[in-house]
């Protein structure tokens, strides 16, 4: 996936981002997020409305870890938005986050750990 370029402020971008969104299939909610420079982590809570969304039954929710990168261009600012499944190379995530939706990749989350750790020292 590229990255999508619109005429809005960072910050206005930023609550977009974070906007509820719904369709006649799913509800999706941003439950937690954190800035950290030009990357914005999310924890969102996806609730089906029909069956078959994200192999949830109707009403059943998940919750998954998301990576948007920012950035501007001549003025305007752009993100291209990743999830934990296809292993972002970022790994400033809060630690909180894994708690907070089911693992999806291993490796990224062991990273994960391992920049949290080095910053630590």
């Amino acid at each position: 996936m590229g990255w999508t370029f619109v005429r809005q402020t960072r910050d206005q971008l930023i609550r977009e981002l974070i906007a509820p969104q719904a369709s006649e299939r799913a509800c999706c909610e941003v439950i937690d997020h954190t800035l950290d420079g030009d990357v914005l982590w999310t924890v969102v809570r996806v609730t089906a409305r029909q069956a078959g969304v994200m192999g949830l039954a109707a009403g059943e929710s998940v919750c998954y870890i998301g990576c948007h990168l920012l950035e501007s261009s001549g003025g305007d600012w752009g993100y291209k938005s990743l999830d934990e499944s296809v292993h972002p190379y970022y790994y400033s995530c809060p630690l909180r986050y894994l708690d907070m939706a089911p693992v999806q990749s291993p490796e990224w989350r062991e990273r994960v750990h391992r920049f949290h750790a080095g910053r630590a020292v």
